[in-house]
């Protein structure tokens, strides 16, 4: 087949659509990252220091976001974006622990982006903030190709998810810089391998830094929380 023979197979058949398609998505993922580079100077001229939480639902996001506020909050000053596609529940409980939140509604998107993350910024005290925690919306897949300018990539896991994840899901596994792995408290009523799960996480990120913790019971927080202030004292 010559060229033009390709051209038109192009232009007729379904190959043509397909290549179209991941021009598209380059452009887009091309486009947010501009966008993310100018969050992370924004952040830096600002002396922020900006992570971005990522987790299925349900696996304890917001509750880490909690016990990080609660340890941290006569020590560094706090914002937080709360990611979601409805509601503003977890924002609401943030709230109640007295820093600056904002909501950021998808309305379907599976993922946070940059420029939602830039459009949020202006309510956001940036002048009086120490560390911004950026709750992104629960999927194991969509958020880790969409950069928000954040220093950091935070992943919780779960163990009722089960210990087969980082094989399942390795693209988040893969990129993230911090793994915590939540409900440890509930190891004892679970078919859980624990050697298993960080046999999978460690082939796929052996530089991970990783956190066994329970948000219910406080088991871990501290190990986490003191890691934190270091690398926050460290950026």
């Amino acid at each position: 087949m010559g060229i033009h023979g390709l051209r038109r197979w192009h232009a007729n058949g379904t190959q043509g659509r397909h290549i179209l398609k991941v021009e598209i998505v380059k452009d887009i993922l091309s486009a947010n990252e501009q966008i993310a580079q100018e969050n992370r100077r924004l952040f830096d001229e600002k002396g922020v220091f900006v992570l971005n939480v990522m987790a299925a639902p349900g696996a304890g996001k917001t509750s880490l976001i909690e016990r990080t506020i609660e340890a941290l909050r006569d020590r560094l000053r706090i914002g937080v974006i709360e990611g979601d596609v409805a509601s503003t529940i977890d924002a609401d409980r943030i709230a109640r622990l007295g820093v600056p939140v904002v909501q950021i509604n998808t309305g379907g998107a599976c993922h946070l982006d940059a420029n939602m993350v830039r459009v949020a910024l202006p309510r956001l005290p940036l002048d009086e903030t120490d560390l911004l925690l950026i709750e992104n919306v629960g999927n194991l897949i969509c958020p880790t190709s969409f950069a928000l300018g954040e220093h950091l990539k935070v992943m919780i896991a779960s163990t009722p998810e089960g210990d087969d994840k980082p094989y399942k899901y390795p693209g988040m596994f893969s990129v993230v810089d911090v793994l915590a792995l939540n409900k440890v408290d509930l190891l004892p009523l679970l078919e859980f391998d624990l050697d298993y799960f960080r046999r999978g996480v460690e082939a796929l990120n052996p530089d991970v830094a990783f956190f066994p913790v329970s948000c219910k019971t406080g088991k871990g927080v501290q190990e986490w929380i003191d890691w934190l202030v270091e690398r926050c004292r460290a950026s």
